[in-house]
């Protein structure tokens, strides 16, 4: 039986960047058996001291982020009194940054949440996204930053919903074979337009997997390989012939999709300057 280690995650904010930091350190070790625990909100010694009662419980790691120097300072003493790693995943940026602008940091907590401009910029791309899913308003779709066009299942809407929280206002519109692209997506001049393209076998596991969770158990032409190959043969041609990037979506996460497309938004903008 393998052995399970523990991670405590502590955080003074809602703990997004510290989750994201051990989500990604932590998938460098594949098959290790590891249970995190999250700690959010953490701003006084009494939360602190619910950390510490489980670090009793379980030892293990603990990466953390906390502006207040006190609980800061207290946590990284306990830890070092029974000899539990710790790690200040921002310490390091933190000090480079207050070195290169000359100025000290304002050690308030959660300032990354702020309701400020950008985070407006968001939402409305968030709410511009859902408008826009599926191919619906298909009338302003001119608007959009990006459009991703591609078959059924290939991560159109999530990867749309990730680059609206990165701020990009984004549209999608499906390929169904046999009905012709709508024309107020040809005649778009604004948005960048992205074919995304899936390998007929994963095309086809992905299908099955999602009518499979609908409770529908019949073969059709949505699931047969030959007739997948041949939509996917189709998509590809479209693309090239309208001269869309592409993105090959097959083994990609969604969040891997969204980069690649945000990459050729950075080299687009570059290329109009």
């Amino acid at each position: 039986m393998s052995k399970t280690f523990h991670v405590h995650l502590v955080s003074d904010a809602t703990g997004e960047t510290l989750n994201a930091i051990a989500k990604a350190a932590l998938a460098q070790f594949e098959g290790s058996a590891v249970e995190e625990h999250s700690y959010v909100l953490v701003r006084s010694s009494r939360q602190l001291e619910r950390v510490f009662e489980h670090l009793q419980a379980a030892p293990g790691l603990v990466f953390f982020t906390l502006v207040n120097q006190e609980l800061r300072r207290e946590l990284i003493a306990r830890c070092a009194q029974t000899n539990v790693p710790c790690l200040d995943v921002m310490e390091g940026p933190i000090a480079m940054m207050r070195q290169f602008l000359g100025t000290a940091e304002t050690h308030r907590p959660g300032a990354q949440h702020d309701v400020d401009q950008r985070y407006l910029q968001r939402i409305e791309a968030l709410n511009f996204t859902i408008q826009h899913d599926d191919g619906q308003a298909l009338d302003t779709i001119d608007g959009a930053e990006v459009v991703l066009v591609g078959a059924s299942r290939t991560s159109k809407t999530p990867t749309c919903v990730y680059l609206s929280i990165r701020g990009v206002r984004a549209a999608n519109v499906p390929l169904v074979p046999g009905l012709p692209l709508p024309p107020q997506l040809l005649n778009a001049k604004g948005p960048l337009i992205v074919g995304l393209w899936a390998s007929p076998d994963r095309l086809v596991q992905v299908r099955r997997n999602r009518l499979t969770t609908m409770g529908e158990a019949r073969d059709t032409d949505y699931v047969d390989l030959e007739s997948v190959r041949a939509e996917i043969a189709g998509t590809r041609k479209l693309f090239e012939q309208q001269d869309w990037p592409v993105i090959d979506v097959s083994r990609r996460s969604v969040e891997e999709t969204a980069a690649a497309v945000i990459n050729m938004l950075g080299e687009r903008r570059e290329r109009r300057l």
